[in-house]
């Protein structure tokens, strides 16, 4: 979160607890943009009415859940 925060452009980082509770953060935090990778697409069209929605190419061989798992292993 703190490298998200640090980029330029970004205003507010909040932690998701919840895909089913994604438009409710998209309100609360008044989003302007939702990022997701592109194994969603279509997924996420219907907040296009509370914000833009953007689909990011995802990056062959790099699993998210690879690199939480090696994170915690190190924390």
């Amino acid at each position: 979160m703190e490298i998200i925060r640090s980029l330029a452009g970004v205003d507010e980082v909040f932690r998701e607890d919840s895909l089913e509770l994604k438009g409710e953060y998209i309100k609360k935090y008044q989003a302007d943009i939702l990022v997701m990778g592109d194994d969603w697409v279509g997924r996420f069209d219907e907040f296009k009415s509370l914000c833009e929605v953007i689909y990011l190419p995802r990056t062959e061989g790099i699993s998210t859940t690879k690199l939480i798992s090696d994170i915690k292993a190190y924390a």
